[in-house]
């Protein structure tokens, strides 16, 4: 028996174990420790790929596993907590709270960007459209954006009905745009050929230093914002 082949679906399955813990923490309003979770799930997402380009060991399940795991994750986790926050304190089913549902359409735009993934063939070195992990990371930091900033611009911005609305649509339409986003990967050692993927990483390190879980929205802003100029750059 091949214990090998079995390590990268075994990382890829505590990947989705991670995604089922964040969602009962969602469900308690714990997003803290949602988003924690979420991250955990991310951080095994990349070292099952890792694991089995180390062991040689990629297959077609692989494949659909982490397209299934990633789908709970980066999927329903994220429009979970969107509808959290669009509900608030109504009832779910009262015709206010019935908008809140749509917080699921990250979800559903989440299902198709890993779907569609899987069958691209352009996306093996960088990404076109947001990655799910992504989006769900900037999802995730929102309720704690708001316990963090009580009151403000930035409290009412996110606090209001139409703008999580906004949010949702923009990121179902970001995780499938046709939008080439610059990969992060350090394939040389050197600064010369990585020198805007170690520029961006500095410069995340220092949003998360001094803005904590205001930094993680920002950071992917940021990123889509590059990738955009970079591509208007190449263009002309």
């Amino acid at each position: 028996m091949n214990i090998k082949k079995h390590i990268p679906n075994l990382i890829t399955l505590l990947n989705l174990f991670c995604g089922c813990i964040a969602l009962v923490f969602v469900s308690k309003l714990d997003f803290e420790m949602a988003f924690y979770f979420v991250c955990l799930g991310i951080f095994l997402d990349f070292f099952d790929g890792f694991f089995a380009r180390l062991f040689k060991v990629s297959s077609p399940l692989g494949l659909q596993l982490d397209s299934l795991a990633d789908m709970v994750t980066s999927g329903v986790v994220p429009g979970y907590v969107m509808f959290m926050l669009l509900v608030g304190d109504n009832d779910p089913f009262s015709p206010q709270g019935m908008v809140a549902f749509l917080g699921f359409i990250v979800t559903l735009g989440s299902c198709y960007r890993l779907a569609n993934f899987n069958i691209d063939t352009r996306q093996t070195d960088s990404f076109i459209g947001l990655p799910t992990p992504a989006n769900a990371l900037f999802i995730l930091s929102m309720p704690l954006i708001l316990s963090t900033y009580e009151s403000g611009f930035i409290h009412q911005l996110l606090s209001n009905q139409w703008v999580l609305l906004g949010i949702t649509i923009i990121s179902a339409y970001i995780l499938n745009a046709e939008i080439p986003l610059f990969s992060l990967k350090i394939k040389k050692f050197n600064f010369k050929d990585n020198a805007l993927q170690i520029i961006f990483l500095l410069l995340s390190l220092l949003l998360l230093i001094f803005f904590s879980f205001l930094g993680v929205a920002l950071i992917i802003i940021f990123y889509v914002l590059l990738s955009v100029a970079m591509n208007t750059i190449q263009k002309k």
